[in-house]
């Protein structure tokens, strides 16, 4: 089994952390996630690591290898597949660019903004399913593509913003960005399936778009891997970095990094808070039946302020 990583992007939204280095060099607790990454798929056994560069590639290609030899690579090899055109291009091409590899080898898929346990990954590797999309139950602070599965797992739809509906997220499974895919999927049906996509749509989309029209048409098999929403993160911006530093720093820190955030609490569901900046039980009922009492002589208040013209709008 062989591992791909889609790294090619620029990374816009996460601003300075991006300007010098790729969206995979980005730093979370002092360590980059590609580091976090390959230490994972050599403990894994991992013994192939394809990676598809194309902003700053050079940059990420000298910074993994100042960081990693035959020494501390346990065998693994690390190949590099260049998209000269990331800048106009999409993930969907990415991979594809990749096809060559999907098809001679069973393949864990990963993106490259996603810090996760390294438990998970040995997990989706060990389960005998041969295709799974690795997923979490839907939590409030996530955001993306989600899926809907069935008894047995089977993935049987996918959703897009588009078609979201906060009355039914408890039915949704969110999309980890972690894959699993054996060789026969790919040939069979990924990659001729990506090759009419990007004929028919352009190079400008996203892969998962193409295993949504697959599970639309059930035929591709494709199951759902279910891990805990605490076991990984996204990081697309700033904000994300710091609520990933939070979650995966060593617990000593934890409380430290929590009380610096000064609010944004929601975004750790886990969590309950009764600080000032999150308080469940404010107002309390007396202030409410005061605020509610006072109302009317506040309303006749604001409509003589605004007849006599001493309260002006800003512009």
């Amino acid at each position: 089994m062989q591992a791909l990583m889609l790294a090619a992007g620029m990374g816009k939204r996460l601003g300075r952390y991006t300007q010098n280095g790729t969206k995979c060099m980005v730093k979370v607790n002092g360590k980059a996630l590609i580091e976090y990454a390959i230490e994972s798929l050599v403990k894994a056994n991992i013994k192939k690591f394809v990676l598809v560069v194309g902003y700053r590639s050079e940059v990420l290609k000298e910074y993994i290898s100042s960081k990693f030899n035959e020494s501390n690579l346990n065998g693994m090899k690390i190949e590099y597949i260049e998209n000269p055109v990331y800048d106009k291009t999409n993930n969907i091409y990415s991979l594809w660019l990749a096809k060559d590899q999907l098809l001679n080898d069973d393949t864990i898929l990963l993106e490259s903004d996603v810090i996760f346990d390294e438990k998970i990954l040995f997990d989706i590797i060990k389960s005998p399913e041969k295709n799974l999309a690795m997923v979490s139950r839907f939590e409030p602070w996530m955001d993306g593509t989600c899926t809907l599965l069935d008894e047995e797992k089977n993935i049987v739809g996918m959703l897009d913003k588009a078609h979201f509906r906060w009355s039914d997220i408890n039915e949704y499974y969110k999309t980890v960005n972690i894959y699993k895919l054996s060789k026969e999927f790919s040939t069979q049906y990924y990659i001729p399936f990506l090759e009419a996509y990007q004929k028919a749509f352009g190079k400008n989309e996203y892969y998962e778009t193409v295993l949504k029209v697959l599970t639309f048409l059930g035929s591709g098999n494709l199951k759902g891997f279910e891990v805990r929403g605490d076991q990984w993160y996204e990081i697309d911006d700033p904000a994300d970095l710091a609520i990933a530093e939070n979650r995966f720093a060593p617990t000593a820190e934890k409380l430290r990094l929590m009380e610096n955030r000064y609010g944004g609490y929601w975004r750790f569901p886990q969590i309950v808070d009764f600080c000032y900046l999150v308080n469940p039980f404010f107002p309390p009922v007396k202030l409410e039946d005061e605020l509610k009492s006072n109302f009317g002589i506040l309303n006749l208040y604001l409509k003589n302020l605004f007849k006599t013209k001493t309260f002006k709008l800003a512009s």
